[in-house]
């Protein structure tokens, strides 16, 4: 449950910044594009979030 806590906040974080990003600086890509590559950002910082920060440290 432990990376879950900290997964969905990096997950939304990221997804606010890459769409920023996107519609500021690359306005001239067509908007599903954008929403693709802000979906693979969102999914690949949850992957790796969910392995840096594993589950419950007391169980060891």
């Amino acid at each position: 449950m432990r990376a879950f806590k900290f997964m969905i906040p990096i997950m939304i974080i990221v997804a606010w910044a890459s769409w920023a990003l996107l519609s500021r600086n690359y306005s001239d890509v067509p908007e599903t594009t954008r929403l693709y590559i802000t979906i693979g950002a969102v999914l690949g910082s949850g992957i790796i979030s969910y392995f840096l920060f594993p589950e419950d440290e007391e169980k060891r």
